[in-house]
């Protein structure tokens, strides 16, 4: 198999749902000062949105939850969470509450085997000790990518860089804390800010 010229560094894996579709900035943060509407705004494009949730996949089996933790913010319709529980949230108000499946190709994809490489170990930090289940970001010639350890030997490691949730249906449990307009600040920078978020 032919590699692709690989550049790679260590990363901070973050959780949520946020985070396992690679978007952007999403934020868990207490309330700011940011204008809150006086009636029950609908989730639209540029809205903020804030969500307590619980991902399960077919067997039942908790991938990934907010219980626990602060809500889950982000701006709606600017890619910062899987496209298909945007389009469940759309038009939807605070206060409400439901369950959505999402199929692959509206949630992390379906699987690529092209994506799987044996790569030279020397393609890493020489410093860094690699090991089975770790994450890197990569820089490939079709761009930034992420990808996860599934083997290693003396001089080679090989990296999946399919999404760890690639292939499965999604099962969202949502409950809906907070809708409310976006700052001009927040739409010129493209994502939410407050204690917790971003910060400038």
């Amino acid at each position: 198999m032919g590699h692709k010229c690989l550049t790679f560094a260590f990363f901070q894996k973050s959780t949520g749902v946020c985070a396992s579709v690679g978007m952007g900035y999403c934020s868990t943060f207490n309330q700011d000062s940011a204008p809150k509407p006086k009636f029950s705004m609908q989730i639209s494009q540029h809205t903020v949105v804030a969500i307590d949730y619980t991902l399960t996949d077919d067997q039942g089996t908790v991938l990934d939850t907010s219980e626990g933790r602060e809500p889950l913010y982000f701006l709606q319709g600017v890619g910062q969470i899987i496209s298909g529980l945007e389009e469940a949230l759309e038009g939807k108000s605070a206060g409400e509450q439901f369950s959505v499946s999402i199929p692959p190709e509206k949630g992390y994809g379906l699987r690529n085997d092209s994506l799987i490489q044996q790569v030279p170990r020397d393609r890493f930090p020489a410093d860094a000790e690699i090991e089975k289940g770790m994450q890197f970001r990569a820089s490939s010639p079709d761009g930034p990518m992420v990808v996860t350890v599934t083997d290693v030997s003396l001089d080679f490691v090989m990296v999946d860089g399919n999404h760890p949730l690639a292939g499965q249906t999604l099962n969202f449990a949502v409950d809906i804390v907070e809708v409310r307009p976006a700052t001009e600040s927040e739409l010129d920078h493209g994502h939410v800010h407050g204690p917790g978020g971003a910060h400038h």
